[in-house]
């Protein structure tokens, strides 16, 4: 075979070959394209399920806040009371005798506090062990039997039934005043066993006292704290 002919059919192998590329190349890019297209589908998906959960979640955590929201009421107690089992109580510093502590109580719109239970005594007795500086540091509290020896009575005119008085108390002593001990205080410096710590005293000794009202009750639309 002559030289001519070998180099002829040399480029005809070289153009059947690049023919031949020519026609996968489109296929190529096309199945690539495809991928691309698949790839980027499955990237949206992925981060449209990613949100769609986040969004879940957000709507899971509002949910829950949503539930500690409130249109009623929210119990607060305004400042220099503390709150406690529904009621505001204010332990005075200053000393007064019990019917000028009464009247402290009454112009702040509470009174001298009325200690219903033991479940309200204890929280009294724990709060006082703080506040006491000495053992003489007592507190007024709205207990009197005044009207009527022996007869107890809180300041909002119900008997006295379930009591804490020391032990050898209430004794109505004399020893300071022809009138005897009519008003109660009570208090003990390092905690009273079985909380026991009331005593009668006489009304004109100046204590610190113990204010008692109400909670203030207030239309919200606020998480309460």
């Amino acid at each position: 075979m002559s030289r001519p002919q070998r180099e002829g059919e040399a480029l005809g192998s070289q153009s059947a070959k690049s023919n031949r590329r020519s026609k996968v190349t489109p296929e190529l890019v096309a199945l690539l394209v495809l991928f691309a297209i698949l790839g980027a589908a499955l990237i949206v998906i992925y981060r449209l399920s990613f949100e769609h959960m986040r969004t879940k979640e957000r709507l899971k955590h509002l949910e829950a806040v949503n539930k500690n929201l409130t249109d009623g009421p929210c119990d607060r107690c305004e400042a220099g009371w503390e709150h406690h089992g529904g009621k505001c109580y204010h332990f005075s510093i200053s000393k007064s005798s019990w019917n000028q502590s009464r009247a402290e109580c009454r112009a702040e719109g509470g009174d001298l506090v009325k200690i219903d239970n033991r479940w309200e005594q204890s929280f009294l007795d724990g709060r006082l062990r703080n506040l006491m500086n000495e053992a003489e540091d007592k507190f007024w509290i709205g207990l009197t039997d005044s009207a009527a020896e022996g007869r107890w009575m809180w300041v909002d005119n119900t008997p006295l039934t379930e009591s804490f008085w020391l032990i050898g108390e209430p004794d109505n002593w004399r020893g300071k005043t022809p009138d005897g001990e009519d008003c109660v205080r009570m208090g003990e410096k390092g905690g009273a066993p079985d909380l026991k710590n009331w005593n009668d005293a006489s009304c004109s000794d100046p204590h610190r006292s113990i204010c008692e009202k109400a909670k203030v009750t207030e239309q919200i639309k606020y998480v309460c704290t």
